[in-house]
Formats: structure tokens, C-alpha cells, sequence
């Protein structure tokens, strides 16, 4: 009798940490990768596309970080499980994580065997926070996040990554006059006045990382 597999899409936009995962989590067998996506848009429309077990998403990507890309799937596919991997332990990003109603949190510094425990763990249907992480959860106190649109906060990465209003308006499909307003709207709910403090604002929040 043939084995059941986890189907797993991997979101990962560095090619060598994603071919990594790849060869760690199909190492035992029983886990498959089906899918692979370079940036948080493109892994909210795999995991649409097709339905995997387990969605292993990285938090800092291009276009749309992992954080609002599990929000968006966890809208629009609410069975979907997403386990996030991070490079750091950040506050910020785990109050977020838990906020956005990930099913685990893992530190890239957790061996390939911890990760594929995990990905069985959370297919079963149990949340899993790396000891590490559930410690630093349990300490923290609430950190005040203003609520944002899905589009609002799009918006919000791609200006923090420097995009014009052009780039930003192609790559959403929407008009430049949509996205200016979009702008307004997210200085004024935020109580900024530029681009700078608007980025600020992403760093301070974990839309995006520092560099």
C-alpha cells in the first residue's frame, strides 16, 4: 500500500536556500513538493491553484512579504496551513506571525529533521512554534499594528521598496491615480507626511526587513 504524501508549496526567493529546502523536506519521501514560489504573490496564487498540505512560507520576499501573502491565502483558502521560516527571531515578526494565524514558526537555524517534523505536525493539525520563538511569545506584550487592507498594505511594501507610482500601478493593475490615492490614504491613517516615514513605518513593523 502505497504511502500518502504531504504536498508542500515552498516560498523562497533565494534560489540556493530554496533548492536547500527542497532536497531536505523530499529527503524521507513522504513529503512532495508541488510548487515553488519566488515571491509572496506568486505563493498566494499556487497555494490557490493547488491546494497544497502545507504551505512553507520564508516572511522577507519581494512584492508582497510572506506575513501579508498568509493572510491573503488564509482568506481566501481558510484550511490553508502555512508554516513561516525566518532568519531571526524578531519580536515583531511573531507577534505577527501569530496574529495572522500561522500555523508555525520556525528559525532558519532549526535542523532539515526539525522542519520536516514540523511540516508532518502541522499536515496532523497542530500549531508548532519553535521553542525559541514560543518563548519570546509568551513575554511579549502586545505591539500596537494599525489595521491595513490587503490592498493598503501592497501598497505600503512596494513603496517601502522604493517603487514609483508607475511600477507600483503595473504591477497591481491599477491606475497611477489609484495608487497616489492609496498613499494618501495609508499617510493619513498612519499620521505620516512622506515616503521616508512610510518606510520607517514598513521597517518598524516587519513589512519588510532592513537591509
Amino acid at each position: 500500500m502505497s504511502m500518502e504524501r504531504i504536498t508542500v508549496v515552498l516560498a523562497e526567493d533565494h534560489v540556493v536556500v530554496r533548492e536547500g529546502l527542497r532536497a531536505l523536506v523530499e529527503a524521507d519521501g513522504d513529503i512532495e513538493v508541488i510548487g515553488e514560489a519566488t515571491n509572496g504573490r506568486e505563493a498566494v496564487r499556487l497555494t490557490k491553484k493547488l491546494r497544497p498540505s502545507v504551505v512553507v512560507m520564508d516572511i522577507a520576499m519581494p512584492l508582497l512579504n510572506g506575513l501579508e501573502a498568509t493572510k491573503q491565502i488564509l482568506s481566501a483558502v481558510p484550511d490553508a496551513k502555512v508554516l513561516m521560516l525566518s532568519a531571526h527571531k524578531d519580536d515583531e515578526y511573531i507577534l505577527r506571525v501569530a496574529q495572522e494565524g500561522a500555523a508555525g514558526y520556525l528559525t532558519k537555524q532549526e535542523s532539515g529533521k526539525k522542519l520536516c517534523s514540523t511540516i508532518r505536525a502541522i499536515d496532523k493539525g497542530r500549531v508548532v512554534y519553535s521553542y525559541s520563538v514560543s518563548e519570546r511569545l509568551h513575554d511579549l506584550d502586545e505591539i500596537p499594528i494599525v489595521g491595513l487592507t490587503p490592498r493598503q498594505a501592497e501598497v505600503l511594501q512596494l513603496v517601502a521598496e522604493g517603487k514609483a507610482n508607475k511600477q507600483i500601478a503595473a504591477e497591481l493593475g491599477i491606475s497611477i491615480k489609484t495608487v497616489e490615492k492609496h498613499r494618501q490614504n495609508l499617510m493619513k491613517k498612519l499620521g505620516l507626511h512622506d515616503t521616508a516615514g512610510l518606510t520607517r513605518y514598513a521597517m518598524a513593523t516587519g513589512v519588510i526587513r532592513p537591509e
